[in-house]
């Protein structure tokens, strides 16, 4: 057995013990942090994917730096997709990787005086830097990782959040309702104009109710989108009808002069939908 052989077989005997080390010796107050959390069956996941890390980075000892990158990014995929690890601060993170380190050249440093060996000053050398280099990737791993991940879950929201400025619910087989509320801009009147035409089609309905009374006020942007949205509504062959319009907003179409010709305009939803 070489060196780093037996150097990568001495850190997997003790990863149980330096795992244990490492958690018993965590100091986290801050609740938002998942080092924090106490539960059994956080604390026993968050010991395995610690005695687990041992497992994947130790190869660092026996494979070349290209081999062990992408067996280890095994490992950081699954920690940084974690959303307990992704809800923690990433400072706290890369603090305990910083102590598992020390750990790591806490133990270097038994293993050379318990080996049989013969250990030269060039093996602690390569050692100490193979430890130091390979945390430094682990950690830039991890960030990248959560940093992804962050960016996928922020889209996703932001994409349901879209859905919601713009809800077409189905009615029956041939109309639906759009109930608008809160302050509309100009970005989310973009939104509202594009999933409402496709969520139309998609339905394939041919009368829209556009409720209006959960809108306060909208600027000039937004009234030409609402009466972009209606016009284009018409030409896809249904027919919108608007309900529960303020008065301000009713005097902010007039002096756009926005007339909503050809729509049927009805003072709140109930009255609308009497009509057929």
């Amino acid at each position: 057995m070489s060196k780093n052989e037996a150097l990568r077989e001495y850190f997997l005997e003790h990863a149980k013990e330096i795992t244990e080390e490492w958690y018993n010796t965590i100091e986290e107050n801050d609740p938002a942090s998942i080092y924090a959390i106490r539960t059994p069956e956080v604390v026993e996941r968050l010991k395995k994917q610690n005695y687990d890390f041992h497992h994947f980075f130790t190869q660092i000892f026996v494979k070349t730096e290209e081999e062990w990158a992408e067996v280890f990014d095994e490992w950081a995929s699954e920690i940084a997709a974690d959303q307990n690890h992704l809800n923690t601060p990433s400072n706290y993170v890369i603090r305990e990787f910083m102590r598992v380190r020390m750990l790591y050249l806490k133990y270097l440093k038994r293993f050379v005086t318990e080996t049989e060996h013969n250990i030269t000053q060039e093996d602690m050398d390569s050692w100490n830097e193979l430890i130091i280099t390979g945390f430094d990737t682990a950690i830039l791993m991890f960030v990248e990782g959560a940093n992804r991940n962050s960016k996928e879950l922020l889209k996703a929201k932001e994409d349901i959040i879209q859905q919601l400025s713009a809800p077409v619910i189905a009615l029956d087989d041939k109309r639906a309702l759009l109930p608008l509320i809160g302050e509309i801009d100009s970005e989310r009147a973009g939104v509202i104009l594009e999933n409402t035409l496709h969520n139309c089609s998609r339905i394939g309905i041919s009368q829209l109710y556009i409720d209006l009374s959960g809108v306060a006020t909208i600027d000039t942007l937004v009234a030409h989108q609402i009466s972009n949205l209606i016009q284009s509504l018409q030409l896809l062959g249904i027919k919108p009808m608007i309900s529960g319009m303020r008065p301000e907003i009713a005097q902010t179409a007039i002096q756009l002069g926005i007339a909503f010709e050809d729509v049927t305009i009805k003072s709140s939803l109930a009255n609308a939908m009497e009509e057929k």
